[in-house]
């Protein structure tokens, strides 16, 4: 019997959250996943807790009700800059989040994308989303930057899954590095991704960026111009309060002006997880 799976939804009654469920939702009925809201007060004594566990719970009832699918829900007491990433690295049975984002607004743009806080330190990958899901039947067109940094092998486990569960094709978008020893490392990178997406069956192309410049920027014109349903990237390994200021690329990414839904991955999980999927099992 398969083992079932839960896709996390962060929940806060907004309508990012609503946008978050919707995404979530359109990725668990194509992988036969159970749903679990999670919302989080800061504070409060048993009456307050109370009171948000029923808001919670009538409103779980409701979704449930009205798109016939089991969702569960769950309430933590924190911080959720902490408790999300928490409580999903702690629960096996979560194989992802889905959360929400307002983009980088305000004091954000000084002290960092709220959304990369949170994301910041999970074992689990986020899907940041902005907007509702479109009107697809799945998720086609996934695009996986190529540059020279040896975390690119960490997210290809999810291009993959993509590939497997939603029969996506992988756009495989190549830096333009000029420098021989950085050059060297991108192509190292490319063929070690072509190699598992063949060796998985998936669908793939590759592009190249003919212009030197802003990476990110020149990804994200990309993106926009195939109508990318989702774009895959890892976070700045070793992150510091300095990439928060003055702004680590993934932040700008995950709240891009084109509204497409970015996948998190942290570079901390285990390349030996990887292998159910990575060697065409």
């Amino acid at each position: 019997m398969k083992e079932k799976k839960t896709v996390l939804v962060t929940w806060d009654f907004t309508t990012v959250s609503e946008n978050a469920f919707l995404h979530a939702l359109k990725i668990a009925r194509s992988v036969d996943n159970t749903i679990r809201l999670v919302h989080i007060i800061k504070d409060g004594d048993e009456s307050v807790v109370k009171a948000a566990n029923e808001k919670l719970k009538e409103k779980t009832d409701e979704l449930t009700k009205i798109y016939n699918v089991p969702i569960e829900s769950v309430l933590l007491k924190g911080s959720i800059f902490n408790e999300i990433s928490k409580y999903s690295s702690d629960n096996e049975d979560v194989v992802m989040v889905v959360m929400g984002t307002h983009g980088i607004k305000g004091k954000q743009k000084y002290f960092g994308s709220a959304a990369l806080k949170v994301v910041i330190g999970s074992t689990i990958p986020f899907v940041i989303v902005q907007n509702p899901p479109e009107e697809k039947d799945r998720i086609s067109d996934v695009v996986f930057p190529i540059d020279f940094k040896s975390e690119n092998k960490e997210k290809l486990y999810w291009a993959i899954y993509m590939g497997k569960y939603f029969n996506a094709k992988i756009h495989l978008f190549k830096s333009p590095v000029t420098d021989k020893s950085l050059s060297k490392k991108v192509k190292v990178n490319l063929n070690f991704a072509i190699r598992f997406l063949i060796q998985n069956n998936i669908d793939y192309e590759i592009h190249t960026s003919v212009k030197s410049g802003n990476f990110a920027k020149k990804m994200m014109t990309f993106s926009r111009g195939i109508k990318a349903d989702m774009i895959i990237i890892t976070t700045t390994k070793h992150i510091t309060f300095l990439d928060y200021i003055f702004g680590a690329p993934e932040q700008y990414i995950m709240a891009n002006g084109s509204r497409i839904p970015v996948m998190v991955v942290n570079p901390k999980a285990s390349f030996a997880k990887m292998g159910q999927f990575m060697f065409g099992r």
